[in-house]
């Protein structure tokens, strides 16, 4: 029996967010103010999509991009974390469930070669054009009323596990590792043996608080982190447990 570790990409395994970020190579690294207050909530896959045209109408290129997005910093530990992970996939299944694109989260894993640490990345689809523009579609349609119109996290979780069990493989204990708002909807999914694992001062820990201060508490256990070396030093006590 293995572990399931899901993890977010964004302010979770990278220390920044992978769509704000390509604003660096935009003309002085900011969007027009028009362009900016162009997004609306739940709607941000769209506007990330009239980014990527303004970045095209500028004469960024693919190689721009990809050498701005390759130089994204990972959380402090995560490179270590990564890396025992990669050691120890006996233990573990791993996969990734965000909210940035495939082109992005692609790029990142293979510059630092940890694609292979990685069973499958679910995220927005992304690719470039015929005329060099990179474009991304929605993951999903979905109908929770929590969750942005792309992607519903707990709807990823649920299908992927579903598809396990009909493999034949369940998990001993799932942790979800991640920081934002939309990481609550599949946080609360987890039974009493998982663990949620919300980044130290992100939103995601203050909602898990909140919840339990207004007695519902999610059901799972909570270890909360501000470096990824504290998730390494769990997952080696799950490995101790399981080796006994």
């Amino acid at each position: 029996m293995k572990f399931l570790l899901v993890f977010d990409f964004d302010h979770t395994i990278v220390d920044e967010n992978s769509d704000t970020w390509i604003v660096r190579c935009a003309p002085d690294k900011k969007l027009p103010n028009g362009l900016q207050s162009s997004y609306r909530p739940g709607h941000w896959t769209e506007y990330m999509g009239r980014v990527f045209v303004y970045l095209g109408d500028s004469g960024v290129q693919e190689d721009d991009m990809k050498r701005t997005m390759t130089a994204i910093p990972f959380t402090a530990g995560m490179v270590d974390l990564l890396g025992f992970i990669g050691k120890n996939k006996e233990f573990f299944d791993c996969i990734i469930v965000s909210d940035s694109n495939t082109v992005f989260i692609d790029w990142i894993l293979k510059a630092a070669d940890f694609q292979e640490v990685f069973d499958e990345v679910f995220t927005n689809p992304a690719a470039f054009s015929s005329s060099g523009y990179l474009t991304v579609q929605n993951f999903h349609a979905h109908q929770c009323p929590k969750c942005p119109k792309n992607l519903c996290k707990r709807k990823v979780l649920k299908e992927f596990l579903d598809k396990q069990l009909e493999r034949g493989v369940s998990y001993t204990q799932i942790a979800y590792i991640g920081d934002g708002g939309n990481d609550l909807c599949p946080v609360m999914f987890l039974k009493k043996g998982d663990v949620a694992m919300p980044r130290h001062g992100y939103t995601l820990e203050k909602k898990i608080s909140q919840l339990s201060r207004d007695f519902c508490p999610i059901e799972c256990s909570v270890l909360v982190w501000s470096s990824a070396v504290e998730i390494m030093s769990y997952l080696k006590l799950l490995i101790k447990e399981q080796l006994k």
